[in-house]
């Protein structure tokens, strides 16, 4: 299979693994770990690391404690370990252990290495099992997970890229507060008019995330082999006409003062949204509610699509981002089973319309939006509209490929950094656009063929 073929490419994680249980008596490694069983009578244990702070972090604790309150069979304990970066070390230390969880949320850009592991019970084994239906889940948002017919995951904490502008300040420059714009041409003529000696007409924060979803709405894919979903990826296409024409409208708006450069900080080009320094922004949907909150009293924020060239509409549509929640399978049959329940239980529209009128992030279960908590939070809040509409709107267009799908990549983060890298020296240099991003195209080509000779070998 093409996909488990590539997983096994993961260098770093193969060298990790030297030693681990291949984990071919899936669906479980049940010598891995004792059954926490043996007393009937004692609920089953179920630990569940997660990187969720703040109201996300409150939520899921809400969602625990419900959950083992409805029943007396499973008992789940919810562990914050940090970042997915720092979650996912700690994973990596204890795939040998008794110490490590049954159920693991983890982000998209680690599907590629979560699943490298061996260590994971597909997702789509329990549906399989239990005939569960996915069809009141977003198509959209599984196909994120979705390989070759098969569910690694489920997504949980689904978010997507908006840009955010300050409705007031629109309307103070005589701009239509209920009529964004759309387009990179439009964003930089609305920017112009907005940009004055106390004000800026954009704040972006030079992310790969952004950069890669502003391609991807486009239709492009950002590696080879089908966005690495066809076969394993080994040239990248980061210096596509799509890309040039992302970094180069960005490096422009720095460049004719109508962008502020906070660089990498995504905070920073937050704050300078909120305190009414910029007139737009990028962000996730994920911090939609922060925005809304730390706007009160100042401004009335305004979202809209993400915006694309002129003469690329319609081609693509934007991926998923956010995590997704993945059963451990050197765990007893048993854990896993009670982690499914807890996974089916969050799934349920009742906890769907909680999460997102909690956290911003947007149910998975499109049923949620039947919910009267979700149609008040809609009525009063029209913004998280935003969201589902760019979404709906992504599945409408198909760009013939695999662009809104997101990329697979083994060593994504690498890959990111190099994107990022590379914005920064077109806008903080003299390196043109074209000769830089074909600079990063060899370098990130030479990085994916590397690591997979690696494997090889």
């Amino acid at each position: 299979m093409v996909w488990k073929n590539f997983f096994r490419s993961s260098a770093a994680l193969a060298l990790l693994l030297a030693g681990c249980s291949s984990g071919e008596d899936t669906p479980s490694n049940s010598d891995a770990r004792e059954s926490s069983g043996g007393n009937m009578d004692e609920p089953v244990e179920v630990t569940f690391w997660h990187s969720m702070t703040d109201k996300n972090g409150d939520a899921i604790e809400t969602f625990v404690e419900d959950f083992n309150a409805s029943q007396d069979e499973i008992e789940v304990e919810d562990v914050y370990q940090g970042s997915y970066d720092e979650a996912f070390t700690k994973l990596r230390t204890n795939l040998n252990s008794n110490s490590g969880p049954t159920l693991f949320q983890s982000n998209f850009i680690r599907s590629g290495p979560m699943v490298d592991t061996d260590m994971i019970t597909p997702i789509q084994n329990f549906v399989d099992q239990g005939d569960y239906d996915l069809s009141s889940l977003d198509p959209n948002v599984l196909s994120a997970y979705e390989m070759e017919d098969q569910l690694f995951s489920m997504p949980f904490n689904a978010s997507t890229l908006l840009m955010y502008y300050n409705k007031d300040m629109f309307e103070e420059n005589g701009l239509d507060p209920d009529n964004p714009p759309r387009t990179y041409e439009e964003v930089t003529e609305t920017a112009q008019t907005l940009t004055d000696d106390n004000q800026y007409g954009a704040s972006f924060a030079m992310t790969s995330y952004f950069l890669e979803q502003l391609i991807t709405v486009q239709g492009a894919e950002l590696v080879n082999n089908g966005n690495g979903r066809d076969g394993l990826a080994d040239e990248s296409l980061i210096d596509s006409e799509e890309a040039l024409n992302t970094y180069s409208w960005w490096a422009d708006l720095v460049d004719n003062g109508y962008m502020l450069n906070v660089g990498t900080d995504g905070q920073d080009a937050q704050q300078a949204f909120l305190s009414g320094q910029s007139g737009m922004t990028l962000n996730s949907t994920a911090v939609l509610g922060q925005m809304i909150e730390g706007a009160e009293g100042n401004f009335e924020v305004g979202t809209t699509f993400i915006p694309y060239p002129e003469d690329r509409e319609g081609d693509g549509g934007v991926s998923v981002g956010g995590g997704s929640l993945y059963i451990m399978n050197n765990t007893s049959e048993e854990e896993q089973n009670a982690a499914w329940e807890f996974i089916k239980y969050l799934m349920e529209p009742e906890q769907q319309a909680y999460w997102y009128t909690e956290t911003g992030y947007f149910p998975v279960n499109t049923d949620a939006f039947e919910e009267e908590t979700v149609q008040d939070t809609l009525e009063m809040y029209p913004q998280f509209e935003t969201a589902i509409d760019q979404l709906e709107l992504a599945l409408k267009n198909d760009s013939g490929n695999n662009a809104g799908k997101g990329p697979v990549i083994g060593m994504y983060p690498e890959v990111r950094d190099i994107q990022t890298t590379t914005l920064e020296e077109i806008v903080n240099s003299d390196i043109s656009p074209k000769e830089a991003l074909e600079k990063a195209q060899t370098e990130i080509t030479n990085e994916l063929q590397n690591y997979n000779n690696t494997m090889e070998e």
